[in-house]
């Protein structure tokens, strides 16, 4: 595969995602590290640089600068990965659309409606692509639940249950803690648990069942004095087709570390997947003993198979997720420039939804958990 060039705006000193962005893209040597803007703060940026080995020239104060430049040079970036706080992902990614360098962007997509529609005129006349990296989506088993669910394994989808608990913010974080000081900024991070976890619950629903939202209600509450964000979020889903669905996304469950479950129950069967212990794939048919699905076994789908690493029996999840969707993503870049409707990354429109998703939930929740259509 050829190498392409990669840019990174944020994921300078102090970053966590930042870190495991550029872990994914070294993975499977689709990319080479080039340039950046790795901080706000122009010194921080610098030497960030040099600990990645970024040469000087390649060294940016801001993205804007860093954009034009990049494509204006014969050996300019290919993409750029965006790893700031929320409110920061549209207009850079507009900025480097506009200059026709394809985006790969941390989710969610945008911090607001307003933005997210800003960037979906952006994407739709450049000749760019963005990809959105709900890496959840990529973990192989997952990969084999959407193929069963497709193939008719479960029947017709009646019910989905999604819940993401967490409780690292049950208590006011720390002044020296970055990740939840953005994170429980609304200014910077457009929303509380609904945006950086209840997205990933929702995506994942989507993902794995090709459903589509029509109307919803949402709870969202602050248990601890003082937040300016929800922490806890509860919705309820009704689906075109008849299919109902529930989300339960907390970082106050006290606990709880990174609990992301997805059970989906059809009229032939069922699904449970646990993020926790992702290998594992539980499948129920109806009137038989449940059936457990192992990655890379002998069982495994050949949508598993595709973006399963190493042998059965060994740990693999998160870091391997993000790699395949970096190398998923630059397969597209190389051989189109274009996401398509067949394509399993995660595109704008994915995105899009993401973010309506996030407005929807709200509004209703601000409207004393009234029903709202998408």
């Amino acid at each position: 595969m050829v190498r392409l060039k990669l840019g990174m705006v944020g994921g300078g000193q102090g970053a966590f995602i930042g870190g495991v962005h550029r872990m994914a893209a070294r993975l499977d040597g689709c990319y080479e590290l080039v340039a950046g803007a790795f901080a706000s703060d122009s010194l921080r940026a610098h030497v960030s640089a040099a600990e990645l080995g970024v040469s000087v020239d390649r060294s940016y104060d801001n993205y804007s600068d860093m954009a034009k430049a990049e494509s204006a040079r014969p050996d300019g970036i290919d993409v750029v990965s965006i790893v700031t706080p929320n409110h920061l992902h549209g207009p850079i990614a507009e900025a480097f659309l506009a200059q026709n360098i394809h985006v790969i962007c941390d989710k969610p997509m945008t911090a607001t409606l307003a933005q997210a529609e800003s960037l979906m005129a952006a994407a739709a006349v450049s000749d760019a692509s963005f990809f959105l990296t709900h890496n959840y989506t990529a973990y192989p088993m997952i990969r084999q639940a959407q193929q069963m669910v497709t193939e008719g394994a479960l029947g017709d989808i009646q019910i989905v249950e999604a819940n993401y608990l967490q409780d690292w913010l049950s208590d006011v974080p720390k002044t020296d803690n970055k990740q939840a000081m953005w994170r429980t900024d609304p200014t910077q991070s457009g929303g509380g648990a609904i945006g950086d976890i209840g997205t990933h619950a929702y995506n994942l629903v989507c993902f794995v069942t090709g459903l589509r939202t029509k109307t919803l209600n949402a709870t969202l509450h602050t248990h601890v004095a003082g937040r300016a964000v929800d922490d806890d979020a509860r919705v309820t889903l009704h689906f075109h087709g008849g299919a109902r669905g529930h989300i339960w996304a907390s970082q106050v469950a006290v606990g709880n570390e990174n609990n992301l479950t997805l059970a989906v129950y059809g009229t032939k069967g069922s699904i449970r997947w646990s993020q926790e212990n992702p290998n594992n794939l539980w499948f129920s048919k109806l009137g038989a003993a449940p059936q457990m699905f192992t990655r890379g076994g002998g069982s495994s789908y050949p949508s598993a198979a595709a973006v399963t690493r190493i042998p059965a029996g060994h740990p693999e999840g998160y870091l391997e997720a993000f790699a395949t969707l970096y190398r998923e993503a630059a397969e597209v870049i190389i051989a189109s420039g274009k996401t398509t409707q067949q394509s399993a990354v995660i595109g704008i429109e994915q995105g899009f939804e993401g973010v309506r998703f996030v407005d929807a939930c709200q509004r209703s929740s601000k409207a004393h958990a009234a029903w709202v259509t998408l």
